[in-house]
């Protein structure tokens, strides 16, 4: 009689997250965690993890970030973390998102890495007049041209496109989402419609794309796990006026003028609204940028859940609750 011996237990792929103190990350985090041997890494702090989750507060452009790769056989890479303009200034900047994105990929090589993802940006296409109704992936990143401010964000792109093709065994994935909001989140629009009294510029009121924090996680999920390698904008296929998206999320105007062209980037200068208001995206509160997303919507079978009103009421509801 033949003895029937248990199936051995698959092992499970290990995935480094970085910028796992983000709030984008933890909801990442926790649709993996069980499914996949998770590590959680930040530059900012040690993260507070599920059991079973190593954490590590690390700089990833400094010599001992390649120790985490040495301690685990790392299968995947989802690189979500990167300092916004407002966090910090622009040499440390530079230095954790460009100098630390090209260390980390060079390790994922080094290491035998079979999967990288990369969040992006679609501030990488730079906001222009000129710019045409909808920027497919094949648009030239033209931010750098305006402002200096996004220059890591468009060589951060540069450096996963030449990796993209000289190691095609990294199988590399960027994705550019539209304005990413909702509970946790601190870029820079999120930061803006948090407050009560926010700036508009007269005379313009642009289309913008939002999309609630709980998509982006699907998204990036869903790419991670299909692992179909590209560059791929991630927005809905709708889009609110700028002003419209101010008052649905429960903030007063606060008209500034928009000529001369240097005057609002002095008001923010002199006010210290970096943080929500910061002279590198005049622009954007300018001129519509509108992402096609529809590559990504068709490739991997994803449409966002969250409607405007899931997104905007998180911070009508923020304000009504009070300080």
């Amino acid at each position: 009689m033949a003895i029937v011996t248990p199936a051995k237990k698959q092992k499970l792929r290990t995935v480094l997250i970085t910028g796992a103190a983000g709030s984008l990350a933890k909801r990442v985090i926790a649709r993996l965690h069980g499914r996949y041997k998770v590590i959680a890494v930040d530059f900012r702090r040690k993260v507070e993890t599920d059991a079973g989750i190593p954490s590590y507060k690390v700089e990833i452009h400094k010599r001992g970030f390649e120790d985490i790769f040495r301690e685990h056989k790392i299968d995947a890479v989802l690189h979500l973390g990167r300092i916004f303009a407002h966090e910090s200034d622009r040499s440390r900047r530079y230095n954790a998102n460009v100098l630390g994105t090209k260390r980390l990929l060079e390790l994922c090589t080094k290491y035998g890495v079979g999967q990288v993802l990369i969040h992006s940006t679609y501030m990488v296409y730079g906001a222009s007049p000129y710019n045409p109704a909808l920027l497919d992936e094949d648009h030239p990143l033209k931010a750098s041209e305006a402002t200096h401010d996004l220059v890591d964000a468009v060589e951060v792109e540069s450096l996963a496109n030449i990796f993209l093709w000289k190691h095609p065994e990294l199988n590399i994935t960027i994705l550019r989402p539209c304005n990413v909001l909702g509970p946790g989140v601190r870029n820079t629009m999120s930061v803006l419609l948090s407050r009560r009294l926010v700036p508009v510029l007269i005379g313009f009121s642009p289309m913008m794309q939002f999309l609630h924090v709980d998509d982006m996680a699907e998204a990036l999920v869903m790419a991670f796990e299909q692992n179909r390698p590209g560059i791929y904008n991630v927005a809905p296929d709708d889009y609110v006026a700028y002003q419209l998206a101010v008052e649905e999320s429960g903030c007063r105007r606060l008209p500034i003028p928009s000529i001369p062209p240097a005057l609002p980037r002095l008001w923010s200068r002199a006010l210290n609204w970096n943080a929500f208001f910061p002279p590198y995206m005049v622009n954007f509160f300018k001129y519509p940028v509108i992402i096609d997303g529809r590559l990504f919507r068709q490739t991997f079978g994803w449409a966002p859940r969250r409607s405007f009103n899931d997104i905007f009421g998180y911070y009508r509801r923020q304000k009504a609750v009070g300080p």
